[in-house]
């Protein structure tokens, strides 16, 4: 995140005098975050969310995944790779924006959008990533419907069991991930139970930062207020915090810069 730093001199207007100063201003590149919405979902179910990313300087994207929406008529066909490919596009497109910071991407996922994003870390850059309900399916029949995959009986055994990041491909980009990240579980959720929190927990061998949270009476799709409204809280209150060291880390990083330069020209 490039920061504008210069030393100035202000002319004092009762005086003949100049103050010596330091101007310190934001760079015109923003930090990203995209959303990521669940399997049955769509972007409607982040845009206020995103609104108050975008109240706090970031440059956020919402998007619908195929076999939603506008694409509705896939949902019986669409697969993971395809959606992953829907991904890609979604987080190319933010970071080649012209006001984004393309080392500053937060990406935001629920459930099959949280386990996209999981796998993304491993294709793109991602400085934090935040998983709401994380769900977690087998490597195999990559390709298949994604539909077809909730046919598999040991579908929720697996879920059930704890899963190791060297087993499975979303657990082991987790393993992979150095940045910020957020885990938040729904205490009443039927459909991701607590081992899958377990493993993805269990997968982060060296973040920046593990943050968990759990969000009581919650049921898998949050569909009360009190715990959107939970959620959101939790979300934007680490976003805020993620975002804001990220600035200071730099302001910091310039100032030593310039004292280095200081230092090289005595």
């Amino acid at each position: 995140m490039g920061i504008r730093l210069e030393s100035i001199d202000i002319p004092v207007a009762s005086e003949q005098e100049q103050i010596q100063a330091t101007f310190l201003a934001p760079a015109q590149s923003l930090p990203g975050v995209l959303f990521v919405h669940g399997w049955g979902g769509s972007q409607e179910h982040d845009l206020a969310r995103a609104r108050e990313a975008a109240g706090l300087g970031c440059v956020c994207l919402t998007f619908d995944l195929r076999g939603h929406e506008r694409h509705a008529q896939q949902w019986e066909t669409v697969s993971r790779a395809q959606n992953l490919d829907d991904l890609l596009a979604a987080y190319d497109w933010l970071a080649s924006q012209y006001n984004v910071d393309a080392d500053a991407i937060a990406v935001v996922g629920i459930s099959y959008g949280a386990y996209l994003a999981a796998i993304l870390t491993e294709l793109r850059p991602v400085r934090w990533l935040a998983l709401r309900t994380p769900a977690l399916y087998k490597d195999a029949h990559w390709d298949w419907a994604k539909r077809r995959l909730h046919e598999d009986p040991d579908l929720v055994p697996f879920r059930n069991r704890r899963n190791h990041w060297q087993d499975n491909r979303a657990l082991g980009a987790c393993a992979k991930f150095d940045g910020d990240a957020l885990i938040v579980e729904a205490q009443n959720d039927h459909i991701i139970p607590h081992t899958v929190i377990e493993s993805y927990l269990g997968a982060f061998q060296n973040p920046r930062s593990l943050t968990s949270r759990l969000v009581r009476e919650a049921d898998h799709g949050f569909t009360d207020k009190p715990s959107q409204k939970a959620y959101t809280g939790i979300l934007i209150k680490w976003l805020t915090e993620m975002v804001a060291g990220y600035r200071e880390d730099a302001v910091r990083e310039k100032l030593q810069e310039r004292k280095r330069h200081a230092r090289g020209s005595a």
